[in-house]
């Protein structure tokens, strides 16, 4: 007769039903009394047995590995239920999408214990055929994220990403800025009354470089306007047309740096447009009454109101971009930023007052990033040359 055996030992039977080997293991006790059993299953009792011993091991050594059942995608559903909190609800939405879409379908229904490093290289080499390298980090990243979370919880014993690098993928759409003409002939467009509430927005986003966040959380009480011939008569702050920028729609409610932080002064076809903006919110609300939804301090708001979103803007500003002749489904709301950075660099204005103005810590965002238009020639050396050896010199 085999022995029995003894406690801490684990068990193994034979289950008719599902024809296969169990091994079984108690490693504690709920509460109520009852126990707490995990169990692995497997053709033969020899891999039934190494199964045990693996159980046996894990329990020893403190980790409460989850059941074979526990997939990536429970994995990466408990980190959206518990482990984005305090994040935008629009981070949230747009995490989502990306693990929806490219992550669940892939990897979801893989064992979270038994997923491999060479099972993540081929699912981001795969993705890498049709993504860009910014998308494939962020999926890397909730992989990652999702699996750190479920290893701090003793669901797995490490995790395989940190052994993944992420590859290159395909290059994304460039930013673009809009030269002289196109920028004038944009404004133009944006200044037709019909435009209304985006139309100002385009003038006072291409000629301060303000960030589309920035700009649609921008309330009155932060913009201060004065007439043009009081800002012609004085140079005294109180009586200059200037807007603060402070806050944006991120979740804290602060801009996306602390140097992100300024005020700045309005060019005048910025005062003329926030002005007819102000007048044309007021007799809107007056139509609208008990119909006006919105914030009564939002600069730039919708027909009744309520604040624009993301795709909302982006959807507007390609009217705009229509009115002006350009391909509007090639142009964004964020490439005025650029542009209002190119426009002043082909002007001769130093990089580092752009970036104080579009409101970055250093140049080197400025100038890699934002600047499109200026030539790459560096005359500081031959100018100060010329100065030391002029020519004709003897």
């Amino acid at each position: 007769m085999t022995a029995r055996r003894g406690r801490g030992d684990g068990g193994l039977h034979w289950d008719g039903a599902r024809q296969r080997w169990i091994a079984s293991l108690t490693v504690g006790y709920h509460p109520t009394g009852r126990r707490i059993v995990r169990k692995r299953s497997a053709k033969t009792k020899t891999e039934a047995k190494e199964k045990l011993k693996e159980l046996i091991r894990d329990h020893e050594d403190g980790l409460a590995l989850a059941g074979n059942g526990y997939t990536v995608g429970h994995a990466v559903e408990d980190w959206f239920s518990y482990g984005l909190g305090g994040r935008d609800q629009n981070t949230v939405k747009k995490l989502r999408s990306l693990a929806d879409t490219h992550l669940i379908p892939e990897l979801g229904a893989s064992k979270l214990r038994e997923l491999t490093a060479d099972d993540v290289d081929e699912w981001l080499a795969d993705r890498a055929k049709t993504l860009s390298t910014r998308t494939l980090r962020e999926i890397r990243a909730i992989l990652k994220r999702a699996i750190d979370r479920a290893q701090a919880r003793d669901k797995v014993r490490r995790n395989v990403v940190l052994l993944c690098d992420c590859p290159t993928g395909q290059s994304g759409r460039p930013s673009k800025a809009l030269n002289y003409t196109q920028a004038e002939t944009l404004l133009a467009a944006a200044e037709d009354p019909a435009m209304g509430s985006i139309g100002a927005y385009v003038v006072v986003s291409l000629l301060t470089g303000a960030r589309t966040e920035e700009l649609r959380e921008l309330a009155w009480s932060a913009v201060h306007l004065v007439d043009d011939d009081a800002e012609e008569a004085t140079a005294d702050a109180d009586q200059l047309s200037y807007v603060m920028v402070w806050r944006s729609v991120r979740a804290s409610g602060d801009t996306k740096t602390r140097k992100s932080r300024r005020t700045l002064a309005l060019p005048r076809r910025c005062v003329q447009a926030l002005l007819a903006q102000q007048e044309r919110q007021k007799v809107a609300r007056e139509r609208a009454g008990k119909r006006w939804r919105g914030d009564l301090d939002l600069v730039f708001t919708r027909a009744y109101g309520t604040a624009y979103d993301a795709s909302g803007m982006r959807r507007a500003f390609r009217k705009v971009a229509k009115a002006a002749g350009l391909d509007a489904q090639s142009w964004t709301p964020r490439e005025l930023r650029h542009s209002f950075v190119s426009l002043l660099s082909d002007d001769g204005m130093p990089i580092e007052q752009i970036s104080r103005l579009v409101g970055h810590s250093g140049t080197s965002v400025t100038e890699l990033i934002y600047r499109k238009q200026i030539r790459p020639v560096i005359q500081d050396g031959a100018t100060a040359m010329d100065g030391l050896f002029p020519r004709g010199a003897a």
